[in-house]
């Protein structure tokens, strides 16, 4: 031991003592900042699935390896980091004597077969890693980079240290080697191995190096533990604790049913609220720990802005960057939450604060340059609000979301992007009515007539007067012989396109023999658009409303024979797996799931080849909220003659029609149309039919097809056809219109569904 390693010695291990006292104080700080949100008694158990869950998105790197490459890259990185950690103790022993090895195993051939090969793969990772955030660059794609937004020195300055970090490693292996101090078999160091034949054998420069690694490993815990929001380098460790308490227990996303409202842990109780219960998310406060847990978390991978309808189109949301904002709010908020500091009893003028206008193109992709700082603004401004009120999210931000699901689809750390979005709509639409103003026509419509369109009368049994057999209705309990009751749906009912899809599956039904009944006008809406609007209030007299109805028809049925079969996949969701927070339990399926097992039963027989190229467009809420991807598709695959495509975005990465997030009666006012860029997808694979099984889709495809119709950018004989009515036609008589073969498919306008069809004939 020279003086040399005494010197570099005595450093490292003052380095220690401080970074240990600043993460422990970034710890306890971080848990006091937590304490400060509402209470989430659903988080804790059951505790074996969840350990599940956390063992299988982490060690199987399940989550990011939706991108395989980055996914396989980021995988290695995560093993250096945690498994390699021992080679950072074994650092402090080496500073003082180069010769020194870990008690036990530092000799132990196959520990150093693994730190020599997972030593290099951190290395590789770690640089393609960088390639690719510098090929994928805003200064190279501008919008289109999924890093728009986000803190790039951070980002850099996490890969400098894992490269760095990564060569010490692999160059204390490699003197030790060319110095002759390991007693380890050559075969177990063939990486460091290699490159002793380039270093020096120099004891001296091998404490050196150990000394530069503890160094930035260290400066790197200094680091962070002053920056409390760095989630690009929080994230290594709180990430097991996010994917660990996530939404679902059963390691499902947070995606399907909204959860219910809650105030101080307790769902609300709309009939009796207690005086002092919060609605929504008007203040940073009023998120659960469990948010500020998913805000700390964010990673700024942009993996949520990519996948973005919303952004794709040029609107201002970025769900990352909402995510961003809100963190850093927490956090430069944090002393008045915990009391360090008081706030003033006014609010200032928050346009002395104002230091960046935004872009007549972007609005308000972020809110960091509005108010910056702990400071007294920070303790007054709102939640959601202008760029004038200090916002912290703009409302035109909120509003631009279609709870599609993709950010939480693709966010490799969980974080429950639409939940929090949905709360924060909760508490502006219950509390401040602030909303916008063509969806305050649709609430009152759902209010007063129990639908979205404000139709009153007999409209939701017209649909059935064209049929040539009778529809049942049931009238009190459902009749013992009926084995599905059918939810029509507001817009299977009402708009007209949709009835067409209500049509061909009653017909369908009919032909295979399934006996099933409809409520008529029984029926009201199922409530999904109040709810995604933000109205809870709104959401639970329907829901409660239908609830007892089907309840009724239902009554002296047990669990398995109380089916009811939905075309609309937002009333499949309501009905299936948001009723049960009011007490209505039921067996949903989609049409498509019944059609698809009636096909492969051979109750249906598409016999009929039907000469069309198709492609599917997978609604959000029957896809991605509840995984039904395959049905669909099977029922295609069923009918000969058709030839299917798929876009380049479906399935779990489907890009969203607009209509959901009660979109569907908001007007599109910034950007691109939503609908517009997914039609001018589909049509890039010049089919003859765009293919769905959601009535919002339908009616968001055929306008954009219309458009471009009108515009000469399409075909005029492209269709979008529900998937039950291309069924229907490959079970009409060969030859019949919209049946036909040959080289004038196709070119006629007017295709009927099948002979004498009044259900599914297109126009």
């Amino acid at each position: 031991m020279g003086p040399l390693q005494i010197v570099l010695g005595t450093l490292a291990v003052i380095l220690l003592v401080v970074s240990v006292v600043y993460a422990t104080k970034a710890v306890r700080a971080m848990l006091r900042i937590f304490r400060t949100g509402q209470p989430d008694p659903t988080r804790s158990g059951p505790v074996g699935p969840r350990l599940k869950t956390l063992a299988v998105e982490s060690l199987g790197h399940t989550r990011m390896l939706k991108w395989s490459a980055i996914g396989a890259a980021h995988w290695f990185v995560f093993i250096g980091f945690y498994g390699l950690f021992l080679t950072l103790v074994e650092a402090f022993g080496e500073v003082w004597n180069p010769a020194w090895h870990l008690p036990l195993i530092g000799e132990w051939s196959l520990w150093n077969l693994f730190a020599d090969l997972i030593g290099t793969a951190t290395v590789l990772g770690i640089l393609y890693l960088i390639v690719r955030r510098q090929l994928d660059h805003p200064r190279r794609k501008g919008r289109a980079s999924r890093f728009a937004g986000s803190n790039e020195g951070r980002g850099y300055f996490v890969e400098a240290v894992v490269l760095t970090i990564g060569i010490c490693i692999l160059l204390i292996r490699a003197i030790k080697v060319a110095a002759d101090l390991t007693d380890a078999p050559a075969w177990s160091h063939p990486i460091s191995g290699a490159l002793a034949n380039v270093v020096p054998a120099n004891p001296d420069l091998l404490s050196v190096i150990a000394f530069i690694k503890i160094v930035v490993s260290l400066g790197w815990l200094i680091t962070i533990s002053r920056v409390l929001n760095m989630g690009v380098a929080w994230h290594r460790f709180s990430a097991f604790f996010n994917i660990y308490f996530k939404r679902e227990d059963d390691g499902s996303q947070a995606l399907g049913p909204l959860p219910a409202m809650t105030s101080g842990g307790k769902p609300i109780d709309f009939e009796d609220p207690g005086e002092d219960d919060v609605f929504g998310r008007g203040k940073i406060e009023d998120f659960t720990w469990k948010g500020m847990l998913d805000f700390t978390t964010c990673t700024e991978c942009g993996r949520c802005q990519s996948q973005c309808p919303a952004w794709n189109t040029g609107k201002p949301l970025s769900p990352k960057m909402v995510i961003m904002d809100l963190r850093d709010h927490l956090y430069a908020k944090a002393p008045y939450l915990t009391g360090a500091t008081k706030a003033s009893d006014e609010a200032p003028n928050f346009a002395d604060f104002t230091t960046l206008e935004p872009s007549d193109e972007q609005v308000w992709a972020s809110g960091y340059a509005r108010i910056e700082g702990t400071n007294d603004a920070q303790a007054h401004r709102p939640l959601v609000g202008t760029l004038e009120e200090g916002g912290v999210i703009d409302p035109d931000v909120l509003w631009s979301c279609t709870n599609c699901g993709a950010c939480v689809e693709q966010c490799p750390v969980d974080i429950e992007h639409v939940d929090h979005i949905m709360d924060m709509r909760r508490y502006q639409t219950l509390i401040e009515s602030s909303f916008p103003s063509e969806a305050g026509v649709m609430m009152r419509n759902l209010e007063n007539r129990g639908n979205p369109w404000g139709v009153g009368g007999n409209v939701r049994e017209e649909w059935m007067k064209d049929l040539d057999f009778e529809v049942r209705q049931v009238d009190g309990e459902i009749p013992d012989d009926v084995e599905y009751l059918f939810w029509v749906g507001c817009a299977g009912a009402i708009d007209d396109r949709a009835k067409k899809v209500t049509k061909a599956v009653a017909e369908l039904l009919h032909i295979a023999g399934v006996e099933f009944a409809v409520l008529g006008n029984g029926e009201t809406c199922s409530g999904d658009p109040a709810r995604r609007m933000g109205n809870e209030f709104l959401f639970q007299q329907l829901a409660q409303e239908n609830v007892e109805t089907l309840n009724a028809v239902f009554e002296n049925r047990p669990a398995g024979r109380r089916k009811i079969v939905a075309t609309c996949p937002h009333c499949f969701n309501s009905i299936g797996r948001e009723y049960p927070q009011l007490g209505g339990d039921y067996d949903v399926v989609h049409h498509t799931q019944l059609l698809g097992q009636l096909v492969e039963d051979g109750r249906l027989t598409p016999v009929t080849p039907i000469d069309r190229k198709v492609t599917y467009h997978d609604p959000c809420f029957l896809g991605r909220h509840n995984k039904v991807y395959t049905p669909p598709r099977e029922i295609l695959d069923s009918v000969k003659g058709l030839t299917t495509q798929e876009m380049h975005r479906c399935k779990d990465r489907g890009f969203c029609c607009g209509a959901g997030g009660a979109r569907m009666w908001m007007e599109e006012k910034i950007g691109k149309r939503i609908n517009v860029e997914r039609t001018e997808e589909a049509l890039e694979l010049d089919p003859d039919v765009i293919s769905t099984a959601c009535p919002f889709c339908i009616t968001m495809l055929s306008d954009a097809v219309t458009s471009k119709q009108q515009a000469g950018e399409a075909k005029s004989t492209v269709e979008v056809l529900d998937v039950s009515q291309i069924l229907l036609r490959s079970m009409a008589p060969a030859g019949a219109p919209g049946t036909e073969s040959g080289p004038g498919v196709g070119t006629e306008p007017d295709d009927p569904a099948g002979t004498g069809s009044a259900a599914t004939q297109h126009s």
